[in-house]
């Protein structure tokens, strides 16, 4: 018997898996972005978040059409490009079968400061009233403006102190741009002597070695929250085989915290030159600026600012890059923020190695915050004395205080380290509201911790509070009184680091929610949240999801007759 084999024909499938490109989507993005057939750059993968803030700019929002035709622009899989849109808040990811948003958003914060006066109930009141055709009102997290709550964005126009007369005020003007920043130019800062100390470090007048035993002598340190002191940060990058790249946190993202966007408004060729410096002193292939999103008047200052600096040739054309965040408090996380500016999703890496070792592009990074960089023009000019002989109780030199909530006088304090709570509502901020009484305060900001009014004599600065169970950071101090609820309090924390949890370790993804559902119950077992604070602390990746528990902790350890009185039984 004969047996025939017959080879069955291969099947090809007609078309490619997913759905398919539209042409004209594609061309619509090269009138956008430019045509990348003609310029290779215009695919690099660092720019993925850029395009997508072109995309989100020009139309609104973001269909997968859109982005299925970025992927074919950018060459990149289709996943990479929907894992990052959805990442990040300010990207209008739309389905297939899902309607565009209306045209105008308006952004209600909802973070603690705002929250103290009056947010929820101005949010409710601005959807009742709201033509759902036309706008939509979302919350949204800390603007950068506590010291102005309630803050509400209309489209790109902030509105300080809002009421919902002023937000409809807006929208009948059809006010949705970020209002003009009245800020100090290239000419007037040089006249004052401003880049002099750029200039002398580049002709070799002012050497590295130098320069790092000045901000030794000051004690500058790093100002965005973890204090490690900047010449030892310059010594171990420039410790690393070139090239080398040097990268600034203006992502200001911690509630409560708005001392960067304070400085930068006022003179940011102060800034600029203190970050050229820092470059300067590790040899930077390039300097890159990583500016949250909430700040749009602030893009405007630093593209015209770099431009002057670029046009009066004390900078190459291209050496800056001001880059854009897109709404993800993580990216205060100084790994995360290099995932993003690389145009990925803004995760934590694992450490070792760290930035300074393996940063952007894989290459040695020095990351600096902007207050940091800003004294350093200033220190070399007036002498390292002149900081480091300020302080107050044992502390040396100046920090910048973001005091909001239950005072006076909220704002931006330029204080002496180690000043106190006490010392610093009294001398500066004009003492409490009026009708208020001090019963408790966050020294850092969400993730600080919370202490009580009676430990309001404690020195606010670097390694004083931790045995508190707290920690200054970036210097957010929210003051509390006593006519505020601390299981509220303690909910909208909370509820803020489960939304801004990245996600990618369980610890702080499963045990910020958690630890939410534990608070919103009336009976509150001490030792079940104990235990849970303890896992996220040990076992989280990163800052964010090991400093989420600290003002549960703190409730728990000082304020359980507080909490009695609020109707919350504290069990354990």
């Amino acid at each position: 018997m004969t047996v025939q084999t017959v080879t069955p024909k291969r099947r090809f499938r007609g078309k490619p898996r997913g759905r398919e490109l539209d042409p004209i989507r594609l061309e619509g993005l090269r009138e956008l972005l430019g045509d990348e057939r003609n310029d290779a750059a215009l695919r690099r993968r660092d720019l993925l978040i850029e395009h997508l803030h072109a995309l989100q700019d020009a139309r609104g929002h973001l269909l997968l059409a859109d982005l299925r035709a970025l992927a074919a622009y950018m060459n990149l899989p289709m996943a990479a490009i929907y894992e990052t849109a959805t990442f990040y808040a300010h990207f209008d990811v739309i389905h297939d079968d899902q309607d565009v948003p209306p045209a105008l958003t308006i952004r209600v914060c909802d973070s603690l400061a705002c929250q103290l006066a009056g947010a929820e109930a101005l949010k409710a009141q601005l959807e009742a009233n709201a033509d759902i055709e036309q706008v939509r009102v979302l919350r949204a997290p800390c603007m950068g403006r506590c010291d102005t709550a309630p803050v509400v964005e209309v489209g790109h126009h902030h509105l300080g102190r809002a009421d919902a007369a002023q937000v409809q005020a807006a929208i009948d003007g059809d006010n949705t741009h970020p209002e003009p920043i009245d800020w100090q130019r290239l000419d007037n800062y040089r006249s004052e002597g401003g880049f002099a100390l750029l200039q002398a470090c580049r002709s070799g007048e002012v050497t590295v070695e130098a320069l790092m035993e000045a901000m030794q002598q000051a004690n500058l340190r790093g100002l965005g929250g973890a204090g490690f002191p900047t010449f030892k940060k310059w010594h171990f990058v420039r410790q690393e085989a070139g090239p080398r790249y040097c990268a600034i946190n203006a992502d200001e993202g911690e509630p409560g915290t708005f001392k960067d966007r304070y400085y930068l408004e006022r003179s940011p060729h102060q800034f600029l030159e203190g970050a050229l410096v820092s470059a300067w002193a590790v040899d930077a292939e390039a300097l890159y600026i990583y500016l949250r999103d909430e700040y749009p008047a602030l893009h405007v200052v630093l593209r015209e600012a770099i431009g002057e600096l670029e046009a009066a040739g004390l900078v190459a054309p291209g050496y800056i890059v001001l880059r854009r965040g897109a709404g993800a408090y993580i990216c205060g996380e100084e790994s995360a923020m290099i995932e993003s500016l690389e145009g990925k999703p803004g995760k934590p890496r694992h450490r070792p190695p760290f930035v300074a070792q393996k940063g952007l592009f894989d290459r040695p990074t020095l990351v600096n915050n902007v207050e940091t960089v800003y004294w350093i023009p200033m220190i070399w000019q007036r002498g390292a004395e002149a900081f480091s002989s300020q302080g107050r109780h044992g502390r040396v030199g100046l920090r910048s205080f973001s005091v909001s909530g239950r005072v006076k006088q909220p704002g931006v304090y330029l204080a002496p380290a180690g000043i106190t709570l006490s010392e610093l509502i009294d001398e500066y901020c004009g003492g409490m509201a009026e009708g208020h009484r001090l019963a408790a305060y966050l020294p850092g900001g969400a993730s600080g911790g919370i202490l009580p009014a009676t430990k309001a004599n404690i020195p606010l600065d670097f390694d004083t509070l931790q045995e508190h169970g707290c920690f200054i950071g970036s210097a957010a101090v929210i003051v509390l009184s006593d006519q505020d609820n601390m299981r509220g309090i303690a909910i909208n924390l909370l509820a803020f680091f489960a939304d801004e949890s990245c996600g990618q370790c369980t610890p702080c993804r499963v045990g910020t929610e958690k630890m939410l559902t534990l608070l919103e119950r009336n009976e509150w077992d001490a030792g079940l949240m104990t235990q849970l604070s303890q896992v996220m602390i040990d076992a989280s990746i990163c800052g964010l999801g090991q400093a989420a528990p600290n003002p549960v902790l703190g409730l728990l350890k000082d304020f359980r007759s507080e909490l009695a009185a609020q109707s919350v039984i504290v069990k354990g």
